[in-house]
């Protein structure tokens, strides 16, 4: 009686990890999702990666700081 039920088991087991498919997320596809706060983004003068929480929105372009905002306007 084990053994069918180690059988079982095995079976239930390979099907689950393998063959069974997982569903796939719309959400990681998606070009249409809004940027997250710990998203990086390069500065528009002078291509430094920051967070978007960090960084300075002006007029539609992402800076760095106070000073690349001055330099990129």
């Amino acid at each position: 009686m084990i053994k069918y039920l180690v059988v079982i088991g095995v079976i239930a087991f390979v099907y689950f990890m393998f063959i069974k498919k997982k569903p796939i997320s719309s959400t990681k596809d998606s070009k249409d999702t809004k940027p997250q706060p710990n998203d990086m983004i390069e500065c528009s003068s002078c291509g430094v990666y920051v967070e978007i929480s960090e960084s300075i929105l002006s007029n539609g372009k992402y800076y760095c700081s106070k000073e690349c905002v001055q330099k990129g306007n």
